[in-house]
């Protein structure tokens, strides 16, 4: 019996697979936790084992870097250590991913179905890929290409420095290093937290009125409504016009980090977008302007516009990756 894990900063999935004669996956038990509500991964795993068969083998993907098979998670106080938990599962065949380098590997065994084309122009061919996903936070990964099968490489490319693309960008940069003096990535853009900063940026700078259907920072913290589900719930139904371009500010970005993903891992394969904003956005994504932004990079221009960018829907991809692993 394998056991897969995908374990992120909001829920935590875990499942139990077997093989047919065919070497077919069979997934036995499937069970989805909160992850905030457990001080430590162990305290998931006894209520998820407590009636399980023999484990042969493990794989887990971790929202966090993965070092000498060692983890502390990103946005949890968790450490997953692999020779603890091969004690406590009683098999050697224990593995730990980064979360993205999990979600690679899946996206490798989705079907054709659970994505969709977002650039026009693509002409496909083999080559690396990359691998870009906004949710909690920001990941980004590699499938490195050797001439026969991909090889996921994992990153912690969604922690780089953010690179203001236009003179509303400039602005942007400036309003973010008053918030985070020390470090202003990526990550605190193309996240969750993301709609709330380009929200409260686009009404200092005066963009337009605030939306009384949005909760102050404060009143959300205290009362639990998810702020940034309203903001991006709202432009995306084209119900408020300030969080409306808070959305389209927000994919005019992520076009142009996975422009630069393309570039630092020549994915000449494609950049597929997964993650669990992705899907809400999607009518943010197909858009012109999502892929203008992916291939404004001056001279690598032309190439860009051919490089296929796909979104994947399927939610379960970085789970999948886990159970292929030793599958």
């Amino acid at each position: 019996m394998i056991l897969a894990g995908d374990i992120g900063g909001t829920k935590t999935v875990l499942a139990l697979i077997d093989t047919d004669s065919s070497g077919a996956l069979i997934s036995i038990t499937e069970q989805t936790f909160a992850s905030g509500e457990f001080a430590e991964f162990d305290d998931i795993l006894e209520l998820f084992l407590s009636n399980s068969p023999q484990i042969s083998a493990a794989c887990f993907g971790i929202a966090g870097p993965v070092i000498n098979q060692r983890c502390q998670t990103t946005n949890l106080p968790w450490i997953l250590d692999g020779e603890r938990l091969k004690i406590r599962l009683g098999t050697q065949r224990v593995k730990l991913l980064n979360d993205l380098e999990a979600m690679a590997i899946g996206m490798l065994h989705l079907e054709a179905d659970d994505f969709i084309e977002l650039n026009p122009g693509a002409e496909p061919q083999a080559g690396n890929i990359g691998v870009i996903a906004a949710g909690t936070g920001l990941g980004e990964a590699l499938l490195y290409w050797d001439g026969e099968k991909h090889h996921a490489l994992a990153t912690e490319g969604g922690h780089s420095d953010f690179a203001p693309q236009n003179s509303q960008q400039d602005q942007l940069l400036a309003f973010l290093r008053q918030r985070y003096p020390e470090h202003v990535s990526y990550e605190r853009l193309l996240s969750g937290l993301g709609f709330s900063n380009l929200y409260d940026f686009l009404v200092e700078s005066g963009f337009g009125p605030a939306c009384l259907a949005v909760p102050s920072l404060e009143y959300a913290k205290t009362t639990g409504i998810d702020r940034n589900a309203v903001i991006s719930r709202l432009g995306v139904d084209g119900e408020d016009v300030l969080c409306q371009e808070v959305v389209r500010l927000f994919a005019e970005i992520y076009g142009g980090e996975a422009g630069n993903l393309a570039l630092k891992g020549f994915t000449t394969g494609g950049v597929y977008i997964g993650g669990g904003i992705g899907p809400k956005i999607r009518s943010a994504l197909a858009t012109e302007e999502f892929m203008l932004a992916f291939t404004a990079k001056g001279r690598f221009k032309t190439m860009l516009e051919k490089v296929p960018v796909r979104l994947a829907l399927n939610p379960k991809t970085p789970l999948l990756g886990a159970m292929y692993y030793y599958a």
